[in-house]
């Protein structure tokens, strides 16, 4: 067999974890547990209620399709972005984010959030694919496989933030 990028790039995107699947949602769960307010970060802006809100604010934008309009940049380069996004490689350190998933209440209860942020992951051992399609304000329209992995990429990126 001949490995072109294509073929190389698909075989890397089959072995991303994925947020649909059990075992990798029982990860994410054992890291979020380790979180406390004492937990530092190690980049960025956000404290660790920041975060786990955040957090939380995003997977009920995945999970329950809150809609949240498309920024600009977005509809131009937001696809290319996504097939570079789901490749099997973490996150970039301050990975930007839309405008109203910016947290700016610096306290508050940190394991209702965490208990929250949990039952959110524990949803996508019944997800299927949206109906309508979810469409991602920066990367547009996902498939159920690509909300999986980016999920997934998008809590370990927070829970790596904080040496979880």
């Amino acid at each position: 067999m001949v490995f072109t990028r294509a073929t190389c790039l698909n075989l890397a995107a089959m072995y991303n974890k994925n947020a649909l699947d059990a075992a990798v949602r029982n990860e994410l769960i054992s890291r979020i547990a380790k979180l406390s307010n004492n937990s530092v970060a190690g980049w960025g802006k956000m404290n660790v209620f920041q975060m786990i809100k955040h957090c939380t604010l995003w997977e009920e934008m995945i999970l329950q399709n809150k809609k949240y309009p498309r920024v600009w940049i977005g509809r131009l380069i937001g696809r290319l972005i996504l097939k570079s996004a789901l490749k099997d490689q973490p996150m970039p350190k301050n990975a930007p984010t839309i405008p109203p998933l910016i947290v700016t209440d610096s306290t508050g209860d940190i394991e209702t959030l965490k208990s929250q942020w949990i039952k959110s992951l524990e949803q996508y051992s019944t997800f299927s694919e949206p109906v309508p399609p979810f469409i991602h304000p920066f990367f547009g329209m996902m498939t159920k496989e690509q909300i999986g992995c980016h999920a997934y990429k998008h809590a370990d990126h927070h829970l790596r933030q904080f040496s979880c």
